[in-house]
């Protein structure tokens, strides 16, 4: 059903209505410096103390010709969309429109810069450049470049494969430790605690294959840096490579992107790192650098952990408590060690040990009569004697905390994962792959990481408060998203914000901040 349309006189004009209420649309006839993200500049501010692009014109090497849009500006773009709450390349159209901030983008990237360097920019465009960022062709052409096709031909039908990260894709890595180091330089974390998790992306490409849930994805392992907030590693896969398959190799180089300062690193993770060349690697301290990793992973509840679990008597399980309001209360989870060493595992003389804990929780809803045994359950279940089916978990760990204040250590993480991964797909473009090519989606997806960072950053090193806990959708609000007008004044732009509007103040101490971030000249 359509808008009615209403036609009225007012003054002797003919006005048509263009909806129900009483007010227009219109375009502004003249340039007119508005700008719908008078927030957003104040990233542009941190990303230029941060050094971000002299470190993607070091980095990542693309574009090495004299023409075109140079890697900063189509790199920095893609964050900036990615801030904005662009999900898609075609968005790249509404940032391009906002003319506002991009008189201020024309203006910050060639600050700094010598006369002779502006005119080397300025000789990149064969006719005068008059958009501020690239068009979605452009970037269709940049991410291109991304692309392996040696690597594709490599694939074998129903085989885990994982393409090898060009260089240009190494480069987005270098750019991330880059990112890294900075914030440990101005926030240092002595510990690195590394949560490793995968997470499905959804996709309707062509090149897409179907993941353990049955519909088509990808599925990026990622490795999130607890003390700082911060991914420091990720791997784009496809969706049919299993979340265990080779950890190992994404764990030794997220080891190898932290930066100078951290002395300790510990790994939690879910059931998915249950695989024995990881855990081992960590226990025996094969590291150069960190030595024995201490980890919880969780256990898979094989029929042999089942009946080592079996043999545990009922006085040995403790209830697992948790605090409410500053007091302690007993859950109906309860825990226990547990004897078990698996068979791949074995007796080395010498050699690092492991432990082993179960949790039972009884299931809330017993099976209905004759229903038993006839509805899979998806989790694993043990039928207790004297007190009934549980379900039950494992955990195996390399580290001596006592087993109540393990478990809850181990759980940190299962909340700030799935935030993170929620950030990446949906505040972030993390969740609309822009291809049906592989290595053009895994250079989205570490763009998609550099913004996110920049933001944490942005939180962490900047904002504080209550702005740390802050998800995008409320930063966009209050930070972001503002109305302003861009206006020009003895040479120098001014952002220019509402009367009273309660985010100047933000905004102005935002900056006086990051200008204290700057490094300061050594002697």
């Amino acid at each position: 059903m359509g808008v009615r349309t209403t036609i009225y006189h007012q003054g002797g004009e003919t006005i048509m209505a263009q909806g129900v209420l009483s007010f227009q649309y219109e375009e502004e006839r003249v340039g007119s410096g508005m700008t719908a993200l008078s927030g957003l500049p104040v990233y542009l501010d941190l990303a230029h103390v941060m050094g971000i692009s002299e470190s993607i014109r070091r980095q990542v090497h693309v574009r090495e010709g004299s023409q075109g849009w140079t890697d900063e500006q189509v790199i920095l773009s893609l964050i900036l969309l990615n801030l904005a709450g662009g999900e898609a390349v075609e968005d790249l159209r509404i940032l391009e429109a906002d003319e506002g901030f991009c008189r201020v983008l024309r203006r910050v990237e060639t600050q700094g810069m010598r006369r002779r360097e502006r005119r080397e920019l300025e000789r990149r465009w064969r006719k005068e450049q008059r958009r501020a960022v690239p068009s979605p062709s452009a970037i269709f052409r940049y991410l291109s470049a991304f692309h392996d096709g040696e690597q594709e031909s490599r694939r074998q039908a129903g085989k885990a494969f994982i393409p090898a990260p060009n260089r240009h894709l190494q480069g987005l890595v270098g750019v991330n430790r880059d990112l890294l180091a900075f914030v440990q330089s101005r926030r240092e974390a002595k510990t690195a605690t590394l949560d490793m998790d995968a997470t499905l992306v959804a996709a309707y490409k062509a090149g897409a294959l179907y993941c353990y849930q049955h519909f088509k994805a990808y599925q990026p392992l990622n490795v999130r840096w607890a003390e700082q907030g911060m991914v420091v590693h990720t791997e784009f896969r496809d969706g049919n490579v299993p979340a265990g398959y080779e950890q190992r190799r994404v764990l030794e180089a997220a080891l190898a992107s932290l930066p100078a300062g951290v002395e300790k690193v510990y790994l939690r993770e879910d059931t998915a790192g249950y695989e024995w060349d990881l855990l081992t690697y960590c226990a025996e301290g094969k590291h150069e650098r960190f030595g024995v990793i201490e980890f919880a992973v969780g256990a898979d509840v094989t029929p042999e952990f089942k009946k080592a679990v079996a043999q545990v008597a009922d006085e040995e399980w403790q209830p697992l408590r948790r605090r409410v309001e500053g007091q302690w209360q007993e859950t109906a989870q309860q825990w226990a060690e547990v004897c078990f060493v698996p068979n791949t595992v074995g007796h080395k003389k010498g050699g690092p040990s492991y432990r082993f804990i179960a949790i039972r929780e009884p299931l809330e809803q017993p099976a209905l009569p004759g229903m038993s045994g006839q509805a899979e359950l998806p989790f694993p279940t043990m039928s207790f004697e004297a007190q009934g089916v549980y379900k039950v978990f494992g955990i195996v760990t390399n580290r001596d905390l006592p087993g109540e204040e393990l478990i809850r250590w181990y759980r940190e993480r299962c909340g700030k994962s799935e935030e993170a991964h929620g950030v990446m797909k949906e505040d972030l473009a993390g969740g609309k792959l822009p291809s049906g090519d592989f290595g053009e989606n895994a250079a989205w997806w570490w763009i998609m990481i550099l913004a996110l960072n920049l933001n944490e950053a942005m939180k962490q090193l900047v904002l504080g408060g209550s702005w740390v806990t802050k998800r995008m959708k409320a930063i966009r609000f209050a930070l972001i998203h503002l109305p302003g007008r861009v206006k020009e004044r003895s040479r120098q732009l001014i952002v220019r914000l509402g009367h009273g509007h309660p985010s100047l103040e933000t905004l102005l101490t935002a900056r006086q901040r990051i200008a204290a971030l700057v490094p300061q000249p050594s002697g």
